[in-house]
């Protein structure tokens, strides 16, 4: 078990470190509430599984065989980041009732779920981290069911860490904070998930070109 240390370590902290997956349920419980927080975390942990899933069943291969698939990705996913970034920042722009660019509950909890789920499955970073996991585990003659268990138990770290990351920003404080100053934390969702989208947008302009 001492063998996978590193990886478990390395998973955390990636996980833990702020990204798209966190904007994403921070934005969602800061603007409606812990329950749409945590439907999205669940959103999140479901992608991460399904990521592991797609890598037991040959998905690594299939990105080796065809590296542009990597290419739409960053497209698609950073399309959808600056589409997210553009809601933010208008509703910032606007100083309107606080509207993240995400799902409100009433709306639909399925939604809140389906956008964590969208932002994990359009993250190319995150294909690039089951690339890494896999070669990892493959290394160490772990394949088949035991990738999946530890695919299920990278995605319980992910629920309970972005499910934190839920209930903390959807604590009293950080909603009376974001109702003082929600066209600001607005502005910065928005500037955040535009900028970490057309990096994604560019970097997949330059590879279509090269």
């Amino acid at each position: 078990m001492l063998e996978f240390l590193p990886l478990i370590v390395g998973i955390f902290l990636a996980q833990a470190s702020p990204g798209p997956n966190l904007m994403a349920v921070s934005s969602i419980a800061l603007g409606t509430g812990r329950r749409a927080g945590l439907t999205a975390a669940a959103g999140v942990a479901a992608g991460v599984f399904v990521w592991a899933v797609l890598f037991t069943f040959g998905m690594g291969a299939f990105l080796d065989a065809f590296p542009q698939t990597l290419t739409a990705m960053k497209l698609l996913g950073g399309g959808y980041l600056v589409f997210l970034g553009l809601k933010a920042l208008r509703a910032g722009w606007r100083g309107a009732t606080p509207d993240t660019g995400v799902p409100r509950l009433r709306t639909g909890a399925a939604r809140a779920f389906a956008t964590g789920f969208l932002v994990v499955l359009t993250n190319p970073k995150a294909a690039l981290m089951w690339v890494a996991v896999s070669i990892f585990l493959a290394s160490a003659g772990v394949a088949g069911a035991a990738f999946l268990l530890i695919g299920a138990c990278v995605s319980l770290s992910a629920m309970t860490i972005y499910g934190s990351y839920a209930l903390l920003f959807s604590t009293a404080v950080a909603r009376r904070s974001y109702g003082r100053l929600a066209p600001f934390v607005e502005a910065a969702f928005g500037a955040v998930f535009g900028a970490l989208g057309s990096r994604l947008v560019a970097d997949g302009l330059k590879e279509l070109r090269a």
